[in-house]
């Protein structure tokens, strides 16, 4: 289904886009960035925790340690360059993870208890790395156009323009 490879890929996009993102948020006033906006998760700094929140759980479901933050909807950081040292950690493990697995993991299954509703689930492991990447790329399209409703262009936000992916011929 998917390789080490696709990770590895899955991981620089998702990095890339963060930087990009919050590096435009970052020139946001704080009371902008968590203005409700009617967004699922309200703001733009709600829908930045709200990844963060997101992928640290898949993480610690993945390859631990498990993720005990607020539960679901619930900010992990309220101080916006704590929120950013955060996802530039995070993005470094997932960077670093990505590099280290195997097709032999990706075909084991998975079992645990979401959060959300607290049933128990099993998939195999590929679905719910898929999902991760998948996940983050819904909630950075939110973010994209959040931004660009309030007058920041975040530009091109397309896979094959992280640098390097993509050799240019002309």
């Amino acid at each position: 289904m998917i390789t080490r490879e696709y990770c590895e890929l899955m991981a620089r996009y998702n990095r890339w886009m963060n930087e990009r993102l919050y590096a435009l948020c970052a020139a946001m006033p704080d009371g902008e960035r968590k203005r409700d906006r009617g967004a699922f998760f309200g703001s733009i700094h709600g829908t930045l925790n709200h990844l963060l929140w997101a992928d640290r759980m898949w993480l610690g479901r993945l390859v631990g340690p498990v993720c005990t933050h607020p539960a679901f909807g619930a900010d992990m950081f309220a101080n916006f360059d704590e929120l950013k040292r955060e996802r530039e950690a995070t993005d470094q493990v997932m960077l670093k993870w990505g590099k280290s697995v195997s097709a032999e993991w990706l075909a084991l299954p998975l079992e645990y208890a979401s959060v959300v509703d607290g049933k128990t689930r099993r998939l195999p492991r590929a679905i719910a790395v898929v999902h991760m990447y998948n996940h983050g790329t819904h909630h950075r399209g939110q973010l994209t156009t959040l931004l660009k409703q309030a007058g920041i262009d975040p530009g091109v936000t397309d896979l094959p323009w992280v640098p390097g992916i993509v050799q240019i011929v002309d």
